[in-house]
């Protein structure tokens, strides 16, 4: 294996010749009425304008867990899809939206890379049609709403000490995890301690990616629980009497974005909920919309398949009335070393017994999403110091048991180097299915969460702290236990330590808290020390960028 190009992803981004977003639309027959134009090459599409035509099958793209070896999910999602359409399918490819968190701080972008990215690269993994900055004003208006309530004579009686609603960025920045607000006297506002979460963890962003029509989603809105009253009662939105307004801010962003990959196929990226946080899904509204324009639609979720492949099943394809005909789990065999036991800076050198030793992830996330009664396939994600022994290895695992596996190398080569993982999904999609899902949401709440544990992870169990409990009888009295589960946990590892590499066993998950999440319509389960709101690394990817005197980005990855 060689390498074409020692090109940044940017440099490889700005290189390409992109098509005018119009033309994009006008392949993907995108009426024009739908497109609304955000410059030449990207646009928002007004799904109330798309014809009713197809019902496409729609392709999940997860992954082992990950490891700084990188496993180019992402990557493999593009690539997938354009050997899609260089087999003469008609198929689109939906993503998540990037997060400046991220961008600045050491996870990088979202938007693939090598020769399998969609573009414009820049523009995406920066500001891209202002979908994040809606979402952190939504959000950040319902606290300053909730606030002036409470200055104003707080009618509703609503107990600062307990308003769950915090207040949001897209960037990562600790020093904002515990603040104290409205200090300074009375004209300031009531002083009260608070929090900044993310936007990304936003449940506004949770709720703009489950809604289905502009009127769920302002129904969504309405049930968000900010905090309780004196009496320990629930304070909903539709209390305060903003959901109209709410929803006002988000309309724009609400629309699915439209633009393309390196080699043309049409992308819709919407919405970008963490999926070690959130659910880790792009918006049904743009699964959908893909949906009714393509035969195929090639879509990821966050993470592992743990994490992200878990809650695309329970929550997002629950939520939005459909079920994925296959699903792809990509690993590297530089990610399996990882799991085996070599250190980051020894992945290069051949080592066969580390990757056999670091298989039983892979093995693991194969077994979770046959428990949703699909038959995955591995994409085996190419990388240059990958060897023959170690590739015959890994293959003949997966044969011996009866798996599927495809050679990828779509960072090098684009759809060329997916073609035989995209003949495996053609394969797959002409089969029959037996979709289930892991539990039925009238299930009681503790019993959801063993099941996600015990069958996912591959864990012994659940230990609930006493404020978990507490949370749980609460969320029982009022009837808001019927509703599927949003684990909260480090993407790592399939444990609650991040520590734990490979396959963990006879461990159990920590439940600390249970928050309910009424808007976005599931239970958020908090494991371990996960964060809502992360830091920068000592040396964020920030240091490495700058902009040229053309205004184009420069270090971006």
């Amino acid at each position: 294996m060689t390498l074409k190009t020692t090109l940044s992803d940017l440099e490889i981004a700005n290189k390409v010749a992109m098509k005018p977003i119009a033309e994009i639309a006008e392949a993907a027959n995108i009426p024009e009425e739908a497109l609304e134009q955000y410059g030449k090459y990207k646009a928002k599409i007004d799904h109330t304008k798309i014809p009713q035509n197809l019902e496409g099958k729609v392709v999940l793209v997860t992954a082992t867990s990950p490891t700084p070896a990188g496993e180019g999910k992402s990557t493999v999602t593009v690539g997938l899809s354009d050997a899609l359409r260089q087999l003469d399918q008609n198929v689109m490819v939906a993503l998540r939206e990037p997060s400046l968190g991220p961008v600045m701080g050491i996870k990088g972008g979202a938007t693939g890379g090598g020769y399998a990215q969609v573009v414009p690269m820049q523009d995406i993994n920066l500001h891209f049609t202002g979908d994040l900055h809606a979402i952190t004003t939504a959000n950040n208006a319902l606290s300053a709403l909730i606030d002036n309530h409470i200055h104003q004579g707080n009618e509703l009686g609503i107990d600062p000490r307990r308003i769950l609603w915090k207040r949001v960025l897209d960037m990562n920045d600790r020093s904002l995890r515990k603040v104290l607000i409205g200090l300074g006297g009375p004209t300031q506002g009531v002083p009260r301690e608070d929090g900044f979460d993310i936007t990304v963890a936003s449940e506004i962003m949770a709720i703009l990616c489950l809604a289905t029509s502009l009127e769920n989603l302002k129904e969504r809105l309405s049930r968000i629980v900010i905090g309780y009253t004196y009496e320990k009662k629930p304070v909903y939105v539709k209390d305060l009497g903003v959901e109209g307004a709410l929803t006002l801010l988000l309309k724009d962003a609400f629309k699915p974005n439209l633009v393309q990959t390196i080699e043309g196929t049409p992308a819709l990226i919407h919405g970008g909920p963490f999926a070690n946080i959130a659910h880790g899904c792009n918006s049904i509204m743009a699964t959908q919309t893909a949906r009714k324009l393509a035969d195929i639609v090639v879509t990821e979720a966050g993470f592992g398949a743990d994490l992200g492949a878990e809650k695309f099943m329970n929550i997002k394809a629950r939520q939005g009335g459909f079920a994925p005909d296959a699903v792809v789990v990509v690993t590297t065999i530089r990610a399996l070393k990882m799991h085996g036991g070599v250190a980051k800076n020894e992945l290069s050198s051949e080592n066969v017994a580390a990757l056999k030793n670091g298989i039983p992830n892979l093995e693991k996330h194969i077994d979770s999403i046959r428990q949703f009664g699909i038959e995955p396939i591995i994409a085996l994600n190419r990388f240059i110091s990958d060897t023959e022994n170690e590739l015959e290895a890994i293959i003949s695992w997966a044969h011996q048991n009866g798996i599927r596996i495809a050679r990828t190398n779509v960072w090098e080569e684009g759809g060329k180097g997916g073609l035989e993982l995209a003949n495996h999904v053609l394969e797959v999609l002409g089969q029959p299915k037996s979709f289930t899902h892991l539990y039925e949401t009238s299930d009681p709440v503790e019993k959801k969460i063993e099941a996600i544990v015990q069958r996912i992870y591959g864990g012994n169990g659940v230990q609930f702290t006493d404020k978990a409990k507490k949370q749980i009888y609460q969320i029982e009295q009022f009837g808001w236990d019927d509703l599927p589960i949003c684990m909260a946990k480090t993407q790592y590892s399939l444990s609650d330590n991040p520590n734990e590499l490979g396959r963990p066993e006879n461990f159990t998950v920590t439940v600390r808290e249970v928050i309910p999440k009424l808007g976005a319509g599931f239970l958020v389960c908090l494991t371990g020390e996960i964060m809502t709101m992360p830091g920068l690394p000592k040396k964020p990817a920030a240091l490495k960028m700058d902009v040229a005197e053309d205004g184009s980005a420069l270090g971006l990855f």
